[in-house]
C-alpha cells in the first residue's frame, strides 16, 4: 500500500467513456523542488480519519487527504485547467461538502 498525504487536493469526477472519481492531489515545492501534482487511479472507498479523509484508490493506493486542504493551487490547478481543455463539461470538481461515506464511488 503506497500512502500519498497532499498539501492540498480535490475529488473529481470524469464522465468521459469510463466514468469515475479520482483524487488531483498537489505538494508545495520547496528551496530545492518544485511544486508536483498527482492524480490517483480512481476511488473504491473513503474513510473518515477525523481530520482527514483516505481515499483508496483502485491500485491500492491511500491518499491522506487533510479536511482543510480541500482546494485547488498552483500546484494542481494548472492539470485541472487541462482537463477542462481536453474533456469540457464531461469533468467537474466534487463539492468540499459531498458525503464522502455514503457516496457510491462504482458509476455503472
Amino acid at each position: 500500500m503506497i500512502e500519498n498525504t497532499p498539501d492540498n487536493w480535490v475529488v473529481i469526477f470524469l464522465n468521459s467513456g469510463d466514468p469515475h472519481y479520482r483524487v488531483l492531489a498537489g505538494w508545495s515545492g520547496g528551496y530545492l523542488s518544485g511544486d508536483s501534482w498527482r492524480m490517483n487511479s480512481g476511488i473504491v472507498e473513503a474513510v473518515d480519519a477525523n481530520t482527514h479523509w483516505d481515499f483508496i484508490g483502485t491500485s491500492g493506493s491511500v491518499y491522506r487527504c487533510h479536511k482543510e486542504s480541500n482546494c485547488l493551487r498552483l500546484n494542481n490547478a494548472h492539470i485541472w485547467r487541462e482537463l477542462q481543455e481536453l474533456h469540457g463539461d464531461k469533468v467537474e470538481i466534487m463539492p468540499e461538502e459531498t458525503d464522502w461515506l455514503n457516496h457510491d464511488w462504482i458509476i455503472s
